[in-house]
């Protein structure tokens, strides 16, 4: 992929990691053009005419009453960016100032803004050409949009502010120079068309959202290799029993894992060794299941408002009206994004019930105590699971909703606010979290497969086993253990055990 052209209605998922992290290039589609000429001259018509509107001849928020002069327009709008800019925290990653960025201009490509082409091609530039401003992590209420945030954002098209180039951090003013740009001038509604909208929650979310989907994938390998170290019965998984309670992410779940265990010698049936398995591997395709599930939701609630105009007022050229609405309340993906967080979760908290499973000798079916040959002398793995445990205790914390909280502001006229931002960090916090566990899990199924004295492995399983193996060896003695963790952790972020089991089953991920 070369370049992805943005219309306003058909960015995807892949689109975004695309451009975020992956540096394609964006382009702007010929209608969007025609668009967005036209929503211009709008503008243009209503400061001609002092008509009185929204952010456009008035000013914001408590001062939406107050009329400005047409000769004071374009300062209304630099005194807007310069103002919102508060940010507070960390600064957010490049990946995450780039899908921002892309968002906004794919949210601007609708044409109902008002923002002109040559504002639009700057900031669509500054893409392009690797300028990246500093765009605080903190201080987004979720409504009017992210109006903190992304005020840092525009204040380096504006030539002010701070910006990342060529690795480097500096000032808005040397980034645009650098990369032979001129800063705007902005004239009437660009500020307000820069800043009133959900792209950074959203730009937070699609990335994480994107991660969880390719997650969910290896949640199942690791499921998959913890039910060969722990002999599990596969009738759990009998794509019958999942097609009587037809929930689609539950079909996919157990359907992914007989396929990875297609083959498998430590696979046992009912009756055999034990009549029955505990929830963490018996019920897993319903965990797992119904969080692939909410991923899927959130995905269709993600790709329409990555796809919507979110800001404030809107114009509709061909009525030659101006409607100041709430479009730019971040409700819907708030909710969406706390859902987000409360799925993870639950991926890592049943990981870690396997982890326990594995390193309890009363209830590992047999696997020496901490899955070490000499117990007492070593500690084996049993930090391994305190530490997952930790991970999952946190996540409980993070994953109480943020959008049922709201506080007001701008005295009261902004009197109830969605939180998105925050629900949607959160959520990528909870993601790390998540990960970290399934690493943790995926070590220990390998040891105790090992202690098994490893029979035939399943046919995707034994991709994923080797794939650690190259790198974990099996652990006799005690031994520093965090750098396997970080290893498999690595393996699992940049898909590499993923797409290895999918050269040879392709695994659903919802």
């Amino acid at each position: 992929m070369n370049s992805i052209e943005i219309d306003g209605h058909h960015l995807t998922l892949d689109d975004v990691k695309a451009v975020a992290r992956d540096h394609v290039r964006v382009t702007l589609h010929e209608k969007a053009k025609e668009r967005i000429i036209k929503a211009e001259k709008m503008v243009e018509h209503y400061v001609s005419e002092q008509r009185i509107s929204y952010g456009i001849t008035t000013g914001f928020g408590k001062f939406s009453d107050t009329l400005i002069s047409k000769e004071d327009t374009s300062l209304l709008q630099r005194n807007l960016i310069m103002s919102h800019a508060c940010g507070a925290g960390d600064i957010f990653e490049e990946e995450v100032v780039r899908a921002i960025m892309l968002l906004r201009l794919n949210s601007l490509a609708l044409g109902y803004s008002g923002i002109r082409l040559s504002t639009f091609n700057t900031l669509m530039e500054m893409l392009n050409r690797d300028v990246y401003p500093v765009v605080y992590e903190k201080g987004s209420l979720g409504a009017s949009g992210d109006l903190c945030p992304l005020a840092h954002l525009a204040l380096v098209l504006i030539g002010e502010g701070e910006a990342f180039v060529e690795g480097q951090r500096v000032s808005g003013k040397e980034a645009m120079e650098k990369a032979h740009l001129t800063p705007v001038r902005l004239s009437a509604k660009e500020g307000l068309a820069l800043i009133n909208g959900t792209q950074v929650m959203c730009a937070v979310g699609t990335l994480t959202l994107y991660d969880a989907l390719a997650l969910s994938k290896c949640a199942d390998i690791a499921l998959s290799l913890s039910m060969e170290a722990l002999q599990g019965i596969k009738d759990a998984y009998d794509l019958r029993l999942h097609q009587v309670r037809p929930h689609q992410g539950q079909i996919s779940t157990a359907d992914n894992v007989l396929r990875l265990l297609e083959g498998s010698k430590h696979i046992t049936r009912q009756g055999e060794m034990r009549v029955q398995d505990a929830y963490s591997l018996r019920c897993a395709p319903q965990v797992h299941g119904a969080c692939k599930d909410a991923f899927a939701h959130i995905k269709d609630k993600m790709e329409i408002e990555i796809n919507s105009v979110t800001d404030n007022p809107i114009l509709f050229c061909d009525d030659d009206d101006a409607i100041s609405g709430g479009n730019f309340h971040g409700e819907s993906v708030a909710l969406a994004f706390d859902y987000l967080g409360i799925a993870l979760s639950e991926l890592g908290s049943i990981s870690e019930r396997r982890i326990e499973k594995m390193v309890n000798p009363a209830i590992s079916h047999g696997l020496p105590a901490f899955l070490t040959e000499n117990g007492g002398l070593n500690s084996g793995f049993m930090i391994v699971q305190y530490s997952a445990a930790a991970l999952v205790s946190e996540n409980k914390v993070l994953a109480h909703p943020a959008s049922v909280d709201s506080i007001p502001s701008s005295a009261n006229q902004e009197d109830h606010v969605s939180m998105g931002t925050i629900a949607a960090r959160k959520a990528k916090e909870i993601l790390k979290n998540v990960r970290q566990v399934i690493a943790m899990e995926m070590m220990c199924a390998c040891q105790a497969i090992d202690l098994r004295q490893p029979q035939t492995l399943g046919q995707g399983s034994r991709v994923a086993y080797d794939l650690v193996r190259q790198r974990v060896p099996y652990i006799k003695e005690d031994t520093i253990m965090y750098p396997y963790i970080h290893r498999i952790n690595e393996l699992i972020q940049d898909e590499t055990i993923t797409l290895q089991v999918e050269k040879m089953i392709k695994l659903k991920e919802v």
